[in-house]
């Protein structure tokens, strides 16, 4: 008896061919098999409304009654890549696509990703920075992340947006401790990450823009030899003049520091301050603000650390509504409003975390491997900076052009992230000769409007 062949049926890949494009550059970083399954869930994120997990990303791409879901699974708590080399390659092609030339602004800030169960041991309590005020302090358990993100000018935008490309887990103490391990301070965390970036980019000039969480001596010391560094100031901080030059034949070490200055609140509150009135065009929240300067040079030092030098600039209102700040650059030769417009941009990530949670779903995942979770949350971030450059080469085309989405109770004038990703969802699931059409000889189409009315709900609804 003749055994009969069985017809193989061809499987038809639920991955977007446009997508196949996109993702061309990381292809290097990954063997066949993961690859397949990365595409799946790289679509299924961003297509999916709601939570992101991998169970979601199946259902949202068909693949829910599929076997193998474990291999998705494995994809990111086994499979092995290197998230490092995903990193850099994300740097270079957003920087290829979106800033190729001049000098590169990274903005650093930690994040706390409110995370609670027993097997996820990196997870620490913190103070809530979201929910804490000054007056009011409210702890959180979860993990905490220290992102790096280029801060590029997103023409469609008609503003800068800053988009994460290095992510790293930051553990508690409690977790270095148990695994009988050093414990690296935020400050370690943030000079091996500049560093590292530096790195990457070895012919460009890198100015890192932080808050006052990184305002410590040990990490100006450094990174100052290969980056600029601004940030806040306290307005307390010991400065000297720099140390007078040696005489010959003089005995003993060498001077760190030379005579004490004034503290910059005295300076604040000297009546005799000569102040000089600036009007920056993009303060915070994109105003317009008369402000008060000063600036000079300084050694900025404290006991048994190594000595700073830096340009510092003392920032009032004039009227009073706001308290005085102070901020540092470790150029000494940059001018005061260039620091100011630059540390500005940092706040631009604080809009990336904002987003991230309400679109691409972060502080949703329920990976409790330790590998799982040290991948997850640095790949949502990243994708949040490749679909702003989908939705970039998107532009060309009127059908798929990123347009703000409006109503009668809420107007705006340029696209933000919301109707970045509506536009390449749009793409990935209309993609071309895509048809609605039955295939029997009795058609039934849907009108053109109606289906995208359909379809834009579809993508908005997240």
């Amino acid at each position: 008896m003749i055994a009969k062949r069985t017809q193989r049926i061809p499987v038809v890949s639920p991955v977007p061919a446009i997508l196949l494009t996109w993702l061309a550059p990381f292809r290097p970083c990954f063997t066949a098999p993961v690859w397949n399954h990365i595409l799946v869930l790289v679509a299924g994120a961003v297509l999916a409304p709601g939570k992101r997990t991998v169970s979601q990303a199946l259902r949202v791409m068909g693949l829910a009654a599929q076997p193998g879901f474990g291999r998705y699974h494995e994809a990111l708590n086994r499979a092995r890549w290197d998230a490092r080399a995903v990193a850099r390659r994300l740097l270079h092609h957003l920087l290829a696509v979106l800033g190729p030339q001049g000098e590169v602004v990274i903005a650093i800030d930690d994040s706390i990703e409110r995370r609670w169960g027993r097997k996820i041991e990196a997870r620490g309590i913190y103070r809530d920075p979201v929910r804490s005020s000054r007056g009011h302090f409210v702890k959180t358990s979860g993990l905490r992340w220290l992102s790096l993100a280029v801060v590029l000018a997103v023409p469609f935008a008609g503003r800068h947006w800053s988009l994460p490309f290095l992510t790293v887990l930051a553990p508690s103490v409690r977790w270095s401790e148990a695994h009988g391990r050093r414990h690296k301070t935020l400050t370690d965390q943030a000079r091996q990450a500049i560093l590292q970036s530096k790195r990457w980019l070895a012919d460009r000039r890198v100015v890192v823009v932080a808050d006052s969480s990184f305002a410590a001596l040990e990490l100006i010391a450094a990174v100052r030899r290969h980056v600029c560094l601004i940030t806040r100031l306290r307005l307390d901080a010991a400065l000297f003049e720099p140390a007078p030059a040696r005489r010959p034949g003089q005995r003993g070490r060498p001077a760190l520091k030379g005579q004490r200055r004034p503290k910059l609140s005295a300076v604040l509150a000297d009546p005799a301050t000569v102040w000089t009135r600036v009007t920056m065009a993009e303060w915070y929240g994109g105003q317009t603000r008369v402000l008060d300067t000063i600036s000079g040079t300084a050694v900025w030092y404290s006991c048994r650390l190594p000595p700073a030098p830096i340009r510092w600039v003392l920032v009032r209102d004039p009227t009073g509504a706001r308290d005085a700040q102070a901020f540092l650059c470790t150029d000494l030769a940059l001018d005061p409003m260039a620091i100011l417009s630059r540390f500005v941009l940092r706040w631009r990530i604080e809009t990336t975390f904002q987003e991230v949670r309400q679109h691409l779903g972060v502080e949703t995942q329920r990976q409790w491997s330790d590998l799982a979770i040290r991948r997850t949350t640095p790949a949502l971030l990243g994708l949040y900076s490749l679909i702003t450059v989908w939705a970039h080469g998107l532009m060309p085309a009127a059908n798929t052009a990123v347009r703000p989405h409006t109503a009668v109770w809420y107007d705006k004038s340029q696209p933000t992230f919301s109707d970045a990703i509506a536009a390449v969802r749009r793409v990935l699931w209309m993609p071309e000769g895509f048809s609605m059409s039955r295939q029997h000889t009795e058609h039934v189409q849907i009108p053109a409007p109606l289906l995208q009315r359909f379809v834009e709900t579809l993508c908005l609804t997240a």
